[in-house]
Parts: C-alpha cells; sequence; structure tokens
C-alpha cells in the first residue's frame, strides 16, 4: 500500500531536487491508490490527495497522534483526533495549524511519561 506513494514522489532525489531518470532509466512517477484512482505524478498525486481531505487529514493527525503520544491512537483518542482536524482547517489546514491543535489536545497534555 506504500508503493503509490513512493511512485508519486519518485521525480524528487533524497534532497527533494527534481529529477526524470535514476541511473540513466526514465522514472515513471504514475501509480493506483488503494481506492482504484489513478495518477501520473506529484501534481496529479496531489490532487487526488486533496480530493479526499476530510481521510487524508485524519489519517495524517492520527499518525502524528500516535507519534506525539508513544503510542497508538485507541477509540477513546478519536474525540480528539476530530477536534485537531476541525481546528486545524480553520487555520488552512497549515501544518503549524495541526501542530499547535494537536499540542493543545487532551491526549497530548495528559500522557504519562515511562517511570
Amino acid at each position: 500500500m506504500l508503493d503509490p506513494l513512493g511512485f508519486a514522489l519518485e521525480n524528487f532525489d533524497a534532497i527533494g531536487a527534481l529529477r526524470t531518470t535514476d541511473a540513466g532509466a526514465p522514472i515513471d512517477p504514475s501509480g493506483v491508490l488503494p481506492d482504484g484512482t489513478k495518477f501520473d505524478g506529484p501534481a496529479a498525486f496531489r490532487r487526488a490527495l486533496l480530493a479526499n481531505r476530510e481521510v487524508f487529514m485524519q489519517t495524517l493527525t492520527e499518525k502524528l497522534l500516535t507519534y506525539a503520544l508513544g503510542r497508538g491512537v485507541e477509540y477513546y483518542d478519536m474525540p480528539a483526533v476530530r477536534a485537531i482536524v476541525r481546528e486545524a482547517g480553520t487555520g488552512d489546514d497549515r501544518w503549524s495549524a495541526i501542530i499547535v491543535s494537536l499540542v493543545k489536545s487532551s491526549p497530548f497534555q495528559m500522557r504519562r511519561a515511562e517511570s
């Protein structure tokens, strides 16, 4: 399931520079997402993600919260995930708005450190 993500971004090298070949062979940045959506490069991939903004934002928030909490997201964290997505939406879904909303969330503020 990760391969389509990699295919979409294959035109970028390790430092983010755009390239059209890899070791002399042309790069094929096309792929198909699990829902069947086809794309043929980074721009089409971006459009496909933005077409499903809610799903993308929820998944991104869950992954960030998992990292921030040091544990998986549970069913009781979902109200906080939805609140983070809503608050980030009022900030035009900017990265900074997502992070600020996450840091202000109850799961993050009430997490316990390991003893």
